[in-house]
């Protein structure tokens, strides 16, 4: 398996990253050996495998394309998840009533959405490769956020007024890499 060791002075634990290009990158604290990444490797082989084959489509002539990712599918599908978000806004902030900023429509590498404490929402534009109960529940937990801004009970019990079967929707959510 290829991959690119980082070493990083801000490490505390070693990280592996599967992008959707499904490069494989390696980040260490400076004091780990290339035994312990080695064996840390192995151990997590077959979830690095997993994370690949979800990323990669071989070409008849062998070329690995990334599957979804990048900057033509971003430009190509933004609007297009730009709307489904609104729609989706409007439709569960009738339970909570929340005001909120801009919203916008970013490329993560890593992640659904996010809210500021300026009360801006940032949503992952490959949200429109989701079913709809999980688009639901990215859209109820950031609208969440503008109320807590952590992830406490009361958070979840924000959650849960408008998705009460969040535990599923998140377990769901997890399988699924972004």
């Amino acid at each position: 398996m290829f991959y690119t060791l980082k070493h990083s002075a801000r490490a505390r634990r070693l990280r592996i990253t599967v992008r959707c290009d499904a490069s494989v990158i390696v980040t260490v604290p400076h004091f780990f050996s290339q035994i312990k990444v080695e064996k840390f490797l192995v151990e997590k082989a077959d979830w690095i495998m997993r994370k690949m084959a979800y990323f990669k489509k071989i070409s008849r002539n062998g070329i690995v394309i990334a599957k979804r990712g990048g900057v033509m599918e971003y430009r190509r599908l933004k609007h297009q998840a730009r709307a489904l978000i609104k729609e989706k806004l409007a439709e569960i902030n009738k339970v909570y009533n929340f005001s909120f900023n801009r919203v916008s429509i970013k490329n993560h590498k890593s992640r659904w959405g996010s809210c500021s404490k300026k009360g801006n929402l940032n949503f992952n534009y490959k949200i429109i490769h989701l079913p709809v109960e999980l688009v639901e529940y990215v859209v109820a937990h950031e609208l969440c956020h503008l109320k807590e801004l952590n992830h406490s009970n009361r958070f979840w019990a924000l959650v849960a007024k408008a998705v009460p079967d969040y535990k599923a929707c998140r377990r769901k959510l997890k399988a699924v890499f972004v």
